[in-house]
């Protein structure tokens, strides 16, 4: 709520001050507001997470996720009578980063440095070797089409089945299948030709 007050200085213009309503005792526990402020209170981390695997870097990732969450702000008495509007932030910050007409996006997808991926899994057998490896996966991970990408994120790194998938993405477990399927060749395909180099 915005109240205008009037100024004290030297300045006759009045002051704009935002006070925040305090709900009445007994307010409603469904309160679409506060429903919001807890979702983001437990989902932000993982959708800055989720995000940053998406985009390739956590800056714009954090970018991604805010300009998702003021359009989820304006939105939240529809998303909310959804049946999870955990997946449907998702399924906005998923729509965000395959539209290419975002006036922030970087085009190039640059993969996130060593150091990120460390912090994201445990560390087994030789650190240089697990390196190496999420490196090289990650890279694999880029080559593939945006789609794709986010078929294999969302199954294997967020661990959602593949209906939860297809309400993130806006189409059917079928599809959802087809991608990851095409996704998984071409990084068998890829992994088997970098073997056979060595």
């Amino acid at each position: 709520m915005t109240t205008w007050l009037p100024a004290v200085g030297p300045s006759s213009a009045p002051t704009p001050r935002v006070q925040a309503q305090v709900p009445a005792r007994g307010a409603d526990e469904g309160d679409p507001a506060r429903t919001l402020d807890e979702l983001v209170r437990t989902h932000l981390p993982g959708l800055i997470r989720y995000a940053t695997v998406l985009v390739g870097d956590q800056h714009t990732a954090a970018d991604l996720v805010q300009e998702v969450l003021l359009r989820a702000h304006q939105r939240w008495r529809r998303i909310v009578l959804t049946d999870r509007p955990d997946l449907y932030l998702r399924r906005m910050v998923t729509n965000e980063h395959l539209s290419w007409r975002r006036r922030w996006h970087v085009r190039m997808i640059q993969p996130t440095g060593d150091d990120a991926l460390a912090r994201h899994g445990g560390a087994a057998g030789d650190p240089a070797e697990d390196h190496a490896e999420k490196d090289a996966m990650w890279h694999r991970l880029a080559q593939l089409p945006p789609r794709q990408r986010t078929v294999l994120v969302l199954r294997y790194y967020e661990g959602l089945a593949d209906a939860d998938i297809a309400t993130v993405l806006g189409t059917s477990p079928a599809t959802v299948r087809s991608h990851a399927a095409r996704a998984l060749a071409t990084l068998r395909r890829t992994i088997s030709t970098h073997l056979e180099k060595r």
